[in-house]
């Protein structure tokens, strides 16, 4: 097996797209009867990788059965355009209130250019491509995914994004979570293991909608929880209190703000410290500088959505 894709149990493997960095993004490949279905695919850059291991897995495009993003931010829907080019029997899975923008991306492209800028947008994502709606399906939740006898449940979980699913496997006992269960870096280790953290990028963070998702979630009694943002992992329960609890410290660090011009810097300098102070009391002996760089992008994207979640309370304060 190629050295980036790791294998998992039950037919299952890991593969780093090189989203930025190693160990930053990957796509789940899951084999079952000689057919194959991809959840998350990385950016159109990184497709070269997905049919590497599918080749090395001994199967051809003609074997794909899906292409199933969690959510439409290009590092889990970016590459669904060109693998769907390259996959000729593959049917791609979206969540309904995504499905239409990766019919025509324009707007999400748009969107996605403002966050970033053209130079950093081009050189992250590349090319979009545009999917035939006629090979689109909107998976309403508890809709089932029939992977050739292997069942996919599809569970709507808002928090992240409203267009966010998980799916539940049940041969593995586990979830396919994108970002509804945060992100954990392997490099970052903690005394019980690994360490989790919300990603409340923008622009639809909803800390009340988050948390019941992490209990519908809890719901299946999961063994493991496959992350996009980086593998699996396994203590769930207590991975999930984790989550929970600072999804409201979060909430908390963002509500004491003052709104000024500075908002979202003081964010930043306010969540690395609760990350590193937290790191430090859980037996992290990582480097702080090392740490600091591992989350940069994430601790950034985390404040900008804190900003715009900060902005919807308070519009919402003034008409009341």
């Amino acid at each position: 097996m190629i050295s980036y894709a790791e294998p998992l149990a039950f037919d299952i493997y890991c593969i780093d797209v090189d989203y930025m960095r190693p160990h930053l993004a990957c796509s789940y490949l899951i084999l079952h009867q000689g057919k194959a279905t991809f959840i998350d695919c990385g950016t159109s850059l990184t497709v070269s990788r997905l049919l590497s291991v599918l080749q090395d897995c001994n199967l051809s495009v003609t074997d794909v059965e899906y292409v199933i993003p969690t959510h439409i931010h290009l590092d889990h829907a970016g590459g669904a355009g060109v693998l769907m080019q390259k996959f000729p029997n593959a049917k791609l899975v979206v969540h309904p209130k995504g499905a239409r923008h990766l019919v025509n991306p324009q707007r999400l492209i748009d969107s996605v250019r403002q966050v970033y800028g053209d130079k950093l947008y081009d050189s992250l994502y590349g090319e979009i491509i545009p999917i035939n709606e006629n090979r689109v399906i909107a998976a309403e939740d508890n809709d089932c995914i029939d992977l050739n006898g292997r069942s996919l449940l599809v569970a709507d979980t808002p928090g992240h994004a409203r267009h966010h699913f998980c799916l539940y496997d049940e041969l593995s006992q586990g979830w396919f979570t994108g970002d509804t269960f945060g992100l954990s870096y392997p490099e970052i280790i903690i005394d019980s293991g690994r360490y989790l953290m919300p990603t409340t990028t923008p622009v639809q963070f909803e800390p009340d909608a988050w948390q019941q998702s992490i209990k519908r979630l809890l719901e299946k009694n999961p063994q493991r929880m496959y992350l996009t943002h980086f593998g699996m992992v396994e203590n769930v329960q207590q991975l999930a209190n984790k989550l929970s609890k600072d999804l409201i410290t979060y909430s908390e660090i963002a509500l004491s703000q003052n709104a000024h011009d500075q908002r979202i810097e003081k964010l930043i300098e306010k969540l690395n410290l609760h990350t590193l102070n937290d790191l430090r009391e859980l037996g992290c002996q990582q480097e702080e500088a090392l740490i600091l760089e591992l989350i940069k992008t994430d601790i950034t994207l985390n404040a900008q959505g804190l900003d715009i979640w900060l902005k919807r309370q308070e519009k919402l304060a003034q008409s009341a």
